[in-house]
């Protein structure tokens, strides 16, 4: 069973950092793929971020490239998202995902993810 578990959300002001880490459990990760998602109140979850776990190769949204990094960690099983110049629009709940990685999986959908962690909050201050 694979279980995700998410950290480090918290409430800070614009334009400071924060990291996340999600560590997953229950088998090898190694032909998955794994994502940041985030869901703001009154809006539908968005892709933020995602990782080929094999090749390390990464994928952004448009709104976070240039400011956020993801990263994993192959040994403790561990995936991050650093997170710098945090814009109010920023706020919402992070979430890790994780899934079975083909070549033809298009990893910024939502549906594409089968293992969910419980969230994690970011707000960010004006």
């Amino acid at each position: 069973q694979v279980q995700l578990v998410e950290s480090g959300g918290g409430l800070v002001q614009t334009g400071a950092s924060l990291r996340l880490s999600c560590v997953a459990s229950g088998r090898a990760f190694i032909n998955y793929a794994m994502g940041w998602f985030r869901q703001a109140p009154g809006k539908e979850r968005e892709f933020v971020a995602a990782i080929i776990w094999a090749e390390s190769l990464t994928y952004y949204a448009d709104s976070v490239r240039g400011r956020f990094t993801i990263s994993r960690d192959n040994a403790n099983n561990m995936m991050y998202l650093q997170m710098n110049s945090l814009k109010a629009e920023d706020t919402a709940v992070y979430y890790c995902a994780a899934t079975i990685f083909y070549r033809d999986s298009n990893i910024e959908a939502e549906s594409e993810y089968t293992y969910w962690g419980q969230g994690t909050q970011v707000t960010v201050s004006p």
